[in-house]
Order: structure tokens, then C-alpha cells, then sequence
């Protein structure tokens, strides 16, 4: 038997949570090849991938319209750093991917920020980064939202709302600039 003083360090582990949502999701079933509410431990030198294609990605969506490999993530420490984070990127040649409000083509790939909504298709995944210090392995948790993630999230809508807080076609904006007033004149 191993004494206290002599066992092991429990090591936190760097967690991905990714909760996932399409709105056609009970009558298609695009995810029932991912294993949910259950973690998976990943290899740090592994880069999980998501599409459609089972020969080359880890984690499939049964869903024609999803690229054969729609993204990929890295693991990576920063440079000069003990923080662990994740690389995001776009594998698909006809479909942009959304992260939060920055759009990825074919091939372009960013820092996955510690929280944010990735978006293609009608696919939404809210993609929360828990801290950990392993450098041997990470774990992605994946769960399913019965509602979409940005409706749930209460996200501010991508239309920019005039400060009368009235947003209508009734009073159109396109091809105006926006116009400085001095509060004093009339």
C-alpha cells in the first residue's frame, strides 16, 4: 500500500464542454454517434476532428450536409505560458464556420475563446474551456441542449437596435451614415 506522502499528485485536467444543438435534432438524429453527458479523455498530441466522414473523424455528425470534416481542434500551450488552450479550425471548403462574431473560411483557424458559440449550418455548440494543467491529456464532454444555444444564452441579437430601442423595417437605415448632433442645437 501506497503511504499519503508517496502517491501520485492529482493532476487537473483541461476540459472542453460542448454543448451541441441542431433544430431538427429528434427527427434526424445528426447526433447519435456522439456519446453525451460522458467525458473523453484525448491525448494532447491527438487533434479531435468533427464531420461526417467515421474513417477520419472522432466525433461524427450523421448529417449529409455536414462537411466529411467539418472543424478540428488543437490543444496547445501558449508560448511562455502555463495556460492550455485550444486552436480552432475550419476544414470544410463550402461551409463557413462562426466563432462567436469572427467567420472562418476554408482553412482559417483562431484561439478558441474560454466561452463562446461555434455556428455552421443550422448546427449551434456553446464551447466552454475548463482550466487544468495536464500536459499528457485533455477531456471533451459533450451534452445536447433541448433548446437552442442562442436563445438559451439570451444572446443580443446580430441587428444593431437604434438607440430609440425600436427595430423595424418601418424605419430603414441601410445607406444612411450615422450622423453627429450637438446636444445643444435645436
Amino acid at each position: 500500500m501506497i503511504s499519503f506522502e508517496e502517491a501520485d499528485t492529482e493532476e487537473k485536467i483541461t476540459c472542453l464542454h460542448m454543448t451541441f444543438y441542431h433544430p431538427c435534432q429528434k427527427d434526424q438524429m445528426m447526433f447519435s454517434c456522439l456519446n453525451f453527458s460522458r467525458q473523453e479523455q484525448v491525448r494532447a498530441d491527438e487533434v479531435p476532428k468533427f464531420g461526417r466522414d467515421s474513417n477520419v473523424c472522432h466525433y461524427n455528425l450523421m448529417d449529409t450536409r455536414v462537411s466529411r470534416i467539418q472543424f478540428s481542434l488543437q490543444f496547445y500551450r501558449r508560448l511562455n505560458s502555463s495556460e492550455f488552450c485550444f486552436e480552432i479550425k475550419n476544414m470544410s471548403k463550402k461551409t463557413k464556420l462562426m466563432v462567436d462574431q469572427t467567420e472562418l473560411g476554408y482553412l482559417n483557424k483562431i484561439d478558441l475563446p474560454w466561452k463562446c458559440i461555434i455556428l455552421f449550418g443550422d448546427y449551434q455548440i456553446l464551447a466552454e474551456t475548463q482550466e487544468g494543467a495536464s500536459m499528457d491529456y485533455f477531456e471533451i464532454y459533450l451534452h445536447l441542449s433541448e433548446v437552442p444555444i442562442l436563445q438559451e444564452r439570451r444572446l443580443p441579437s446580430l441587428q444593431p437596435v437604434p438607440e430609440t430601442g425600436i427595430s423595424s423595417p418601418l424605419f430603414p437605415s441601410q445607406g444612411k451614415s450615422p450622423t453627429e448632433i450637438d446636444e445643444n442645437e435645436p
